[in-house]
């Protein structure tokens, strides 16, 4: 099970991830979001994990997919991803520059949902308030149609994770909000068991 820790913004939270085996870590860039990081904290985050076998991704949401692609190619990260009201013809800048790129999105918005779409490498299906920790009817998942290579989030905890994987089968799943002791603010023991039931499940 393929997991990554989103909205990170300290070395040592990126450390913690990596050392428990998270396979990818998530920086946010969208300042409405309690997350989001400064280019010197998202520096911070992949000196951290630097030389480890772990993804670093750019998540981002309002800002002008050149601006991302280029912020991107600057700090260094492996992937971008696209959240929200994103065109195709942004999709296509994004994946004819960058190697890796992802799109975020909801059924609430794209009840119609196929991976792969936009030339998108997966897609990570979240609730249809990204960033809220609400959790979402997962019964509406059509596996059959959404594809092998997607990623769960929304809503999810140390203490869901589990019966979320066992329900719906996802290639990944993917936290934020779950494993924080106030918005913005990673809980490294929460990190650590939401790691080990994702792994366990």
């Amino acid at each position: 099970m393929y997991v990554k820790i989103c909205g990170l913004t300290t070395a040592e939270a990126a450390t913690r991830a990596a050392d428990l085996g998270a396979d990818a870590v998530g920086v946010v860039m969208s300042e409405p979001s309690p997350r989001h990081a400064s280019p010197e904290q998202a520096r911070a985050v992949l000196d951290a994990v630097a030389g480890r076998p772990v993804d670093t991704v750019l998540v981002v949401r309002e800002m002008p997919v050149g601006q991302a692609v280029e912020t991107v190619e600057a700090l260094g990260f492996d992937v971008l991803q696209l959240h929200g009201r994103y065109s195709d013809d942004d999709f296509a800048l994004a994946v004819a520059r960058l190697p890796r790129v992802w799109r975020a999105t909801s059924l609430a918005r794209e009840p119609e949902l196929r991976a792969g779409e936009h030339g998108e490498e997966l897609v990570l299906l979240d609730g249809a308030r990204a960033g809220s920790g609400e959790t979402w009817d997962l019964g509406a998942i059509d596996r059959e149609r959404l594809g092998e290579r997607w990623i769960l989030a929304g809503g999810l905890v140390p203490e869901n994770v589990a019966a979320a994987i066992h329900e719906v089968a996802p290639w990944g799943v993917d936290v934020s909000s779950g494993v924080e002791s106030a918005p913005g603010v990673k809980d490294l023991d929460a990190i650590e068991r939401f790691v080990r039931a994702a792994r366990d499940a």
